[in-house]
């Protein structure tokens, strides 16, 4: 296979990831999809690192790499992060506070989704970008951004929405990461 052709397959399992992530945006299809999409993505991330020259021909395919990678940072993050909540939830008992707390955590930090997709793609920008020092400002403004609301969480009532903010940050930022390390791979 030629540079051109490990390039082209590459951008292939990256758009098939972006297809595969929109059914997981619903409850039913967050368990088969989301792992599907994260399967793709470590795909595209073989198939860009393996071959040593891997090229893309033209600024067109460098910009549809881009969008797509960007794409899918954005759709792709927020089904496993419902997942690993899923999971999380799911392994604590119900009699379990913790348990109960982080399905409450849930109603404290509105706008969970919205924000985790403006966090993505801020990632995935300063990333690409060249600047990785925008994720310490990404995350200070979102913590920042945060903290009255954690604040008064915690205040007298124990509601796990500290964990939930951890635990969901941590997932979407390594998803943001990871779309943005593909990317960067096929740019070298």
């Amino acid at each position: 296979m030629s540079a051109e052709d490990w390039g082209a397959l590459s951008l292939v399992l990256l758009g098939f990831g972006l297809l595969c992530s929109l059914p997981a945006w619903t409850a039913a299809g967050r368990r088969i999809w989301a792992p599907a999409t994260l399967v793709v993505l470590a795909g595209a991330a073989v198939v860009a690192a393996v071959p040593d020259p891997v090229a893309l021909d033209g600024r067109a395919l460098t910009t549809v790499l881009i969008g797509v990678g960007g794409a899918l940072a954005i759709s792709g993050g927020g089904p496993p992060t419902a997942l690993v909540f899923d999971l999380v939830d799911q392994r604590e008992s119900p009699a379990d506070s913790l348990g109960q707390s982080l399905d409450l955590a849930g109603h404290v930090l509105r706008g969970g989704a919205w924000i985790g997709a403006l966090e993505r793609v801020a990632i995935f920008a300063t990333l690409v970008a060249g600047w990785p020092e925008g994720l310490a400002v990404v995350l200070a403004v979102k913590g920042l951004g945060r903290y009255p609301e954690l604040r008064a969480a915690e205040d007298g009532v124990r509601s796990g929405a500290a964990e939930r903010f951890i635990i969901g940050t941590f997932t979407s930022v390594l998803w943001a990461c990871a779309c943005a390390g593909v990317v960067l791979l096929l740019l070298r």
